[in-house]
């Protein structure tokens, strides 16, 4: 009998049939050198890692305007388009199914990433938590950002839907809708961000309006069965973290029933922060309102996972830093292999093949 039956039992998430529900949490790598176009590089990392299951891409942004961090991919350009399908072909060779995450920095950014113009948010207040972005330019201080106007959103809208698109031709099996860490989606649905006057602000309704019709236009793409979206309720990252963060999150799940996505993912774990705005909410709480497939993510072990699923309040888990230094994370969990250290994270950001790549299996560690 297997150490975690239900942990590695098979799913159907939306469309996708899966052999387990060990999901690749999407992890940013910077392997994608100034063009920001995925190379072979990557489509090694990613296979590495597939054993059929889910794996969620890197944040991948979807328009210049969009960037905020060196070195990630894009999916704006057929070049990198072209670039992705080399990914998802590897990936598919090895029986996974891929999702592309669809990612808007916001005010995450820097303007040295713009030729000098601000990043854009939802309002002009710059993160003030005491830490720096990374820029092409080594760190530098966050810069108030400039609010977009009520016609430049609905143009963010449509570069999302372009995204879809792209990530379509590019043979990805579905998109992910990043709206947590922060980041631009985050920053519309957060009261201590948003404070916009239009209809993109003012009500908990309004500043779920962005995210809505970026949903709407995805799905004019995708089937809903390959859409996903993910939302960090305890969330800090970025200085973020609302006083209403309970009521809004609800409202946002509750809203999100009527489109029958394949899954929502849930940063449920306290592993990235916690705002300490009042009590975290758990996956049980949102189990009450949403009755659809839940992925749970951030700081799951083995066991942790296993109890999740078993109790009915998770479909699926995701993992991140286990699966960087463990490519063959779901065989060490099925033969109870232990796993390799992931608690040191000075060669994951290095370029090149070292802390990506690099990493040996069970067996090979073993030789």
């Amino acid at each position: 009998m297997t150490k975690s039956p239900k942990l590695l039992s098979s799913v159907k998430v939306g469309n996708l049939e899966l052999q387990n529900r060990v999901v690749l949490a999407p992890l940013t790598r910077g392997r994608a050198g100034e063009k920001r176009i995925p190379n072979d590089l990557m489509a090694k990392y990613y296979a590495q890692r597939t054993n059929g299951n889910l794996l969620i891409s890197e944040a991948t942004v979807i328009s210049e305007q969009g960037i905020g961090w060196v070195d990630s991919p894009g999916i704006y350009n057929d070049e990198q388009v072209a670039g992705w399908k080399a990914v998802t072909d590897a990936v598919h060779a090895k029986g996974g199914k891929m999702i592309l995450q669809l990612w808007h920095c916001g005010r995450s950014s820097h303007s040295s990433f713009h030729n000098g113009e601000l990043p854009v948010s939802s309002a002009a207040i710059k993160i003030d938590d005491g830490s720096q972005p990374h820029t092409p330019n080594g760190k530098q201080d966050y810069e108030v950002p400039r609010a977009l106007t009520t016609e430049e959103v609905g143009a963010v809208v449509e570069d999302y839907r372009q995204a879809a698109e792209r990530a379509k031709a590019a043979g990805f099996d579905g998109v992910e809708i990043h709206g947590a860490n922060g980041y631009l989606i985050d920053q519309f649905l957060q009261s201590k961000v948003n404070h916009r006057s239009d209809r993109y602000g003012g009500t908990l309704e309004k500043r779920y309006q962005f995210l809505k019709e970026i949903t709407e236009a995805v799905l004019t793409v995708w089937a809903s069965g390959n859409v996903g979206i993910r939302l960090s309720p305890n969330g800090v990252y970025n200085d973020v973290g609302s006083p209403d963060y309970r009521e809004t999150y609800l409202y946002v799940v509750e809203q999100l029933k009527q489109y029958n996505l394949g899954y929502l993912h849930i940063m449920d774990g306290l592993g990235f922060g916690f705002h300490e705005q009042g009590e975290p909410m758990t996956l049980a709480e949102f189990r009450q309102v949403y009755p659809g497939t839940i992925i749970g993510n951030c700081g799951y072990t083995q066991e942790a996972a296993e109890e999740a699923i078993a109790a009915g309040n998770a479909d699926l888990v995701a993992f991140g830093r286990p699966y960087i230094t463990n490519p063959d994370l779901i065989n060490r969990f099925a033969n109870g292999h232990p796993l390799a250290d992931s608690s040191d994270p000075s060669r994951w950001y290095s370029p090149g093949s070292e802390g990506y790549v690099d990493y040996p299996t069970y067996e090979e560690g073993a030789a």
